[in-house]
Parts: C-alpha cells; structure tokens; sequence
C-alpha cells in the first residue's frame, strides 16, 4: 500500500539518507511550511520531494528522490502527481522543476508534461557543473 504525506520530524533519518544538499535548518523549515513530502510503501519510507517558491510566488520542485530500492515502481510519478494536485488545490497555476543536462531526470520530466524553459551555466572556480535545465507546467 502506497501513501503520501508532508514530511515531519519522525522522517529525518530517512530524509537526509536522500537528500545529501538541504541544511538541518531547510528541513525543520520544509516540515514547518510543510514544503516537503514522504511517500511510503507499506509504512516504510521509499521516496521524498521538495520544493520552494521561486519568485516567491511559483512552486519550484528543487528535490525528487525515490529510494534505490524502490525504484522503477512509478514512485516518482506518484509524488511528482500529488505535489502537483496539491499545488492546484493552493491555486497556482505553473510548476517549475530543474535538473541537469547529464541526468535523466529530464526525460522523466518531460513525459510528466514540463516544458524545457532555457537554461543556466554555473562557471564560478569551485562552483562549476553542467548546465542546470529548467523546466514548466501549467496547472
């Protein structure tokens, strides 16, 4: 049985084996402003996402992370799906989300509606990486 909620307390220690980039006081931010959710198989934790407001006014996907072990299960679909629902509910009406342009997650992105929306290159000594894609969706 597959169930999802926003993330609390009782997550850390599942949450931060995930996601390696959010500070401990991002997390007790994403609980607080519930930014952020758990998706569960069978009472176990198997994925996470988490977004901020870009702008301050647009839901912006910085964090979608399914457990290796339950990968390849539609898991990230289901989260990807309930985020967005939930957004509609709040009344917004655009998504954005970013990956970069070495990972796949761009392909799984564009099959769940997003639009590539340009690009940006980080080029900074120490700060480099591939360029970082964004992408859109209408709600």
């Amino acid at each position: 049985m597959i169930h999802i909620r926003y993330v609390q307390e009782e997550d850390r220690a599942f949450w931060f084996k995930l996601d390696k980039h959010l500070p401990e006081s991002e997390f007790e931010r994403k609980i607080r402003d519930k930014m952020g959710y758990v998706l569960f198989e069978n009472d176990v934790p198997a994925g996470l996402l988490r977004y901020n407001l870009f702008w301050d006014n647009t839901p912006f996907c910085t964090m979608l992370y399914v457990d290796f072990e339950s990968q390849g299960k539609g898991y990230g679909r289901k989260l990807i799906e309930y985020w967005e629902k939930d957004m509609k509910t709040m009344g917004y009406g655009m998504l954005m989300t970013s990956t970069q342009v070495d990972e796949n997650a761009q392909h799984f992105y564009r099959k769940m509606g997003y639009k590539g929306s340009g690009g940006l290159i980080i080029n900074i000594p120490g700060y480099e990486q591939p360029m970082e894609m964004f992408f859109v969706k209408e709600i």
